[in-house]
């Protein structure tokens, strides 16, 4: 049999990719016509890596990625909270990755194409609706340009078909649109010196402003910043439908950060110099009770949309389809693979759902702007060591980022026995 995917997103191409390699056949249907590497940076955890790294992409990875060597957070004045290794400088066994979310989706489609033949995609089709049957399930698939619909059977069906999941809205019709925090972004990306060691993640401000930076490739010249700038609004405003493509206007940001020009990073410059900016409002949407009901599951942004705090969106992702692909290969395409995989990844991912929305690891920023709203001298004045500690340990554990943890447990797809 099949196993049938909506989406061709880094969620359901990761899962096509772990199904591969476990031997068992997949179709993808995505409603777009063409793929196009849309978006801007992300980042990919040391547990995301190493999933993509056992599919034998590292290579591949450090050629359109960087290595993510620390995060640094500041206050609103650039003075320096804290910061600390990330990536194997902190001790992993495998990178982090700062890479434009577009060129991991483009790699992510060209390896799937190269080792599962370029009609494991079929494009352009509209996953609408599904059931199960006596031998798995069937889906309704439309096709967008003509409107025509036809039928496709296989053996199980994983809606990976991101925030506005047709298949999520069908199980949880009452739902209603996704959930609004308060906060718009505006991101862009711009070409701009290096700053701090030139692999660094800056978090500066605090939520209700907030400039988040890292590069993700070098110039001859210095890097491409990949740049977020976050603004609190009241909750009446009317904010806009998500879209990756919608333009932002530089003057509704640039006047809130127009003083935050430090030695080592120059705030307005990065925004005035920026190639495109993009806005969209900061929405998750609630965890769910289940996401797996008969012969069909959800996965990735389907099944848990979260903030982008804490750089964990496509890593969850990647696991869940890793994770997926391991108990079908335990259990086979069945109901009970499904099953395993929804009791073991919900909760987990429905905690980092939680702790994103109250500001993850950037909670430090808050805590610190709000004692010293004028910024300070020495940060242990402000705050204490084991303070900064305990917020970064508490946010690693939720997300699963412990060092020992990850280095040491044995692989999701362990390798087959050569016996």
């Amino acid at each position: 049999m099949t196993i049938l995917i909506s989406g061709a997103g880094i969620g359901g191409l990761s899962l096509a990719l772990s199904l591969h390699q476990i031997g068992v056949r997949c179709r993808i249907f995505e409603a777009v016509p063409e793929i196009k590497p849309l978006g801007v940076g992300i980042n990919l955890q040391p547990s995301a890596v190493r999933e993509l790294a056992e599919l034998g992409l590292l290579d591949e990875l450090d050629k359109i990625a960087l290595r993510t060597e620390e995060v640094a957070y500041s206050s609103a004045q650039g003075g320096m909270i804290w910061s600390e290794p990330r990536g194997m400088n902190a001790g992993y066994k495998w990178p982090q990755f700062s890479i434009h979310r577009g060129h991991l989706q483009m790699l992510l489609l060209k390896t799937v194409q190269e080792r599962l033949g370029t009609g494991a995609i079929t494009t352009g089709m509209e996953v609408t609706d599904w059931s199960d049957t006596a031998s798995g399930v069937e889906i309704v698939v439309k096709d967008r340009e003509s409107g025509a619909e036809t039928r496709e059977t296989g053996s199980l069906f994983v809606a990976a078909d991101g925030l506005h999941s047709n298949a999520r809205a069908r199980l949880y019709p009452h739902e209603g649109p996704p959930v609004w925090g308060g906060i718009v972004m505006w991101r862009g990306v711009t070409h701009g010196p290096k700053f701090l060691t030139g692999r660094s993640m800056a978090m500066i401000g605090e939520k209700k402003r907030k400039f988040v930076c890292y590069p993700i490739a070098d110039t001859s010249e210095g890097s491409i910043i990949n740049w977020i700038a976050d603004l609190q609004f009241p909750p009446d405003y009317m904010w806009s439908r998500e879209d990756w493509n919608r333009p932002g206007k530089i003057e509704d940001i640039l006047p809130e950060f127009k003083d935050w020009s430090f030695d080592w990073l120059d705030v307005p410059q990065t925004i005035k110099n920026a190639e495109h900016i993009f806005e969209f409002p900061m929405i998750d949407r609630d965890p769910l009770p289940r996401w797996t009901h008969g012969n069909m599951t959800l996965l990735g942004d389907a099944a848990h949309p979260m903030y982008p705090i804490g750089s964990n969106g496509a890593t969850q992702a990647i696991l869940d389809a890793r994770v997926l692909a391991r108990e079908i290969r335990t259990l086979g395409e069945t109901a009970a693979a499904l099953e395993v995989y929804d009791s073991e990844r919900r909760p987990l991912t429905a905690a980092i759902v939680t702790a994103n929305r109250g500001d993850g690891p950037d909670k430090v920023l808050d805590i610190v702007a709000e004692r010293a709203p004028n910024g300070f001298d020495r940060i242990e004045d402000v705050l204490s060591t084991s303070e900064l500690q305990k917020t970064a340990a508490v946010y690693k554990k939720t997300a699963g980022m412990d060092v020992e943890g990850l280095n040491n447990r044995p692989s999701i797809i362990s390798p087959p026995d050569p016996s």
